[in-house]
């Protein structure tokens, strides 16, 4: 009795498997938007302030609403067959062995983004290694704003989200 059962639910299981149903509709065509991203090689001396301001290039369409994102090349790594970069997103602070900090970090408007150093130690005493020929990546990542005076049922009717349950 148990390998006829066994069976039955192997023949079964087969059987629901295989099941396909209708179609559904097809849905609106999606859009694709991808975000741009643009590099720079810049150094960091007592006589720019330890400041670059980079504009971004006119080919870059930026809105008020996009997010600036900026990554630094913290290192370039061996895989065995190449390299690959390393890169960290600003601000990132860096601890220096003797004590005190700095940190790499930036701020920007919808057609610059200012790169700066700011830290707790004299930044003339940073070696050119943290100064000198840093490469940042600026990304641009298209957004717009929300719209915060929705209310839950307005969420909820607009047919734009999935509630999944407990």
């Amino acid at each position: 009795m148990k390998k006829f059962l066994l069976l039955f639910a192997a023949v079964s299981s087969t059987f629901f498997m295989s099941c396909e149903g209708d179609p559904g509709p097809p849905g609106e065509p999606g859009i694709n938007i991808l975000g741009q991203v643009f590099e720079v090689n810049i150094d960091f001396t007592q006589s720019n302030d330890y400041r670059q301001l980079i504009n971004i290039p006119n080919n870059i369409e930026v809105f008020e609403s996009d997010a600036i994102l900026v990554y630094w090349l913290e290192d370039v790594v061996d895989n065995g067959g190449g390299t690959l970069d390393v890169w960290t997103p600003l601000p990132q602070t860096i601890y220096l062995d003797g004590g005190g900090s700095f940190q790499y970090t930036f701020n920007h408007t919808f057609i610059d983004v200012l790169l700066f150093l700011q830290g707790d130690v004299d930044l003339g005493t940073l070696g050119n290694g943290f100064t000198n020929d840093q490469i940042f990546r600026i990304a641009v990542v298209p957004a717009e704003f929300g719209d915060a005076n929705l209310t839950m049922e307005e969420i909820e009717n607009s047919g734009n989200f999935e509630f999944v349950g407990n």
